[in-house]
């Protein structure tokens, strides 16, 4: 009896445990794989990595989803299926993957799933961004596009753009001031008060740097509201997690919640009391003010008759569609770009010299230059080829669907990898990985290619008819923006070193550390902002 209770000791010993764990895993794994296999229903679902029981690939796609998606893809294929949890998914990593989602099979793939995060950032989902394709996501994409994102409307407000960007560069603004004392210039903080300014004119026809909306307080809402939208939260995708917080974004997205519900309240409650005044104004005989995007989203939230009336909450969330889209995404690809002009200074001498001959140093260079300003356009699209703000494009399939011969389960997600679409050695050969301009010029292999959803190989927008509708104004901006930032400065990593390129998380695509430089006045920009301001005043 002693030798076999000894040997029973032996048995479950230290060195017999770890075998023992790894049988229970692998018998777990096998059923796992077996389960799997009886619920395809005979489907032919893509080509699959080994996955794990109750995680299935979610431990795959640490830390950054498209990177790790793009490595899968030079494994397994350009098409594959992926279980998050209990939530199927497949992942298009090539250009005809993405056209066969986007564009040949689209009606299929036009929802677009509902995070946790977003659906309580977005009072309960009622935002437009997210929203079901449906007749409310239709009204709000008209009203978007032919009220705020018009060809007519962005001609109109030009003259805010040209302000903001000269605010930027002139005397009074952080890159000057930054010149005359030799300060750093935080980078972020810079360009995210110059696309706020302008979102936020064009919109309710202020600044958001007023008493009421702090410029860094705005900046960390749209920031934090950008990683945790992009965060993998095991809420979303197995179901023992879904009621329990356990990497502690709840918390977190509360807060997010409130501060922007405080700030918003507050523009409203302000807006509501001029609307008041107007129409005091307009009884007694006097004239009122232009309407703007938030008196239109007031008149459909007080119009019982409206075609869809707005909420309240309905409103908030679609303006926390517009600054997020509008300010996030446009300052992160100007980071991106003067990073990439940084550490390729031949680059950044060539863009300087076709400024000095196309716009000369007497005037600030103007979105009425950009046409003839064909490398500083290849500089945008170049960057955008290497850093899309949205490296994943993110849908739902509504019903069952064949992708290159494969299955896709309805209600599956569906990722379509930008970010490696755009460094796909097979459509951007060669050198994929460098960052040459001069490939969109004329004879190169990309001369003609359009950023707006045309060319699958790239697609920093998206496609088909849940496009990005700010694609024209984001590229306005970013090279009118960028173009005076070069024109006017000489800049320089802090410490000399290069410019880390590493990349950190979120639903767009921010740098992981701060881009801090020195800049120094390449010309004096007070004649170039005087001759700027002369023709803002002009203009209005």
């Amino acid at each position: 009896m002693e030798a076999a209770a000894a040997g029973a000791r032996d048995l479950i010993g230290p060195t017999a445990l770890p075998v023992l764990l790894l049988a229970i895993v692998a018998v777990l794994t096998v059923l796992y794989a077996l389960r799997r296999g009886w619920g395809s229903g005979g489907l032919r679902l893509p080509p699959s990595p080994f996955g794990l029981p109750v995680l299935g690939h979610l431990h795959l796609l640490a830390p950054l989803p498209h990177q790790a998606l793009q490595r899968l893809a030079a494994r397994h294929g350009p098409l594959l299926y992926l279980r998050l949890g209990s939530v199927p998914a497949v992942a298009a990593c090539s250009p005809d993957a993405a056209r066969a989602v986007l564009k040949t099979h689209e009606a299929a793939f036009l929802d677009r799933p509902k995070p946790t995060a977003v659906h309580r950032l977005t009072y309960g989902g009622q935002d437009f961004s997210f929203s079901a394709y449906g007749p409310y996501w239709r009204f709000m994409k008209r009203a978007c596009v032919q009220e705020l994102l018009s060809g007519r409307t962005l001609d109109r407000l030009r003259h805010v753009r040209r302000e903001e960007v000269a605010r930027l560069v002139g005397g009074g603004g952080a890159l000057a001031r930054a010149a005359a004392g030799g300060e750093r210039v935080d980078v972020d903080a810079a360009l995210m008060g110059l696309t706020g300014d302008i979102v936020s004119r064009m919109v309710m026809s202020r600044r958001w740097t007023g008493d009421d909306v702090g410029t860094e307080e705005m900046r960390r809402v749209v920031a934090e509201t950008a990683e945790l939208t992009g965060t993998f939260n095991l809420q979303d995708y197995i179901g023992v997690f879904k009621h329990w917080d356990v990497q502690g974004l709840g918390r977190r997205i509360d807060e997010v919640h409130r501060k922007f519900d405080a700030m918003m309240e507050r523009i409203l409650t302000a807006r509501e009391g001029e609307r008041r005044r107007r129409r005091e104004e307009a009884a007694a005989g006097d004239g009122g003010a232009a309407m703007d995007v938030l008196d239109m989203l007031f008149d459909m939230h007080e119009d019982e008759a409206a075609e869809m009336r707005l909420t309240r909450d309905n409103i908030k969330a679609f303006m926390l569609d517009i600054f997020a889209a509008g300010t996030d995404t446009t300052t992160i690809t100007l980071e991106w770009a003067l990073s990439e002009l940084i550490n390729n200074p031949g680059v950044l001498r060539r863009a300087q010299a076709e400024l000095d001959a196309v716009v000369g140093a007497s005037r600030l260079a103007d979105e009425s230059d950009i046409p003839r300003l064909p490398y500083l356009q290849a500089i945008a699209k170049e960057t955008l080829r290497l850093h899309p703000t949205g490296p994943l494009v993110v849908r739902r399939s509504m019903e069952p669907c064949k992708v290159l011969g494969y299955d896709v389960p309805a209600g599956a997600t569906v990722f379509v990898n930008v970010w490696a679409i755009g460094r796909d050695p097979a459509a951007w050969a060669p050198d994929p990985l460098a960052f040459r301009p001069e490939r969109f010029l004329e004879g190169g292999d990309g001369a003609g290619l359009d950023v707006r959803g045309q060319h699958f190989h790239l697609l920093p927008f998206g496609s088909g008819r849940r496009i990005c509708p700010g694609a024209s104004l984001a590229m306005l901006v970013v090279q009118a923006a960028l173009a005076a930032m070069v024109q006017c400065f000489e800049w320089a990593p802090v410490g000399g070193a290069p410019v880390d390129m590493e990349e950190g998380p979120g639903l767009t695509l921010p740098r992981k550390h701060p881009l801090v430089c020195t800049v120094k006045a390449r010309l004096d920009p007070l004649p170039l902002l005087a001759a700027a301001h002369d023709d803002v005043v002009g203009a209005e």
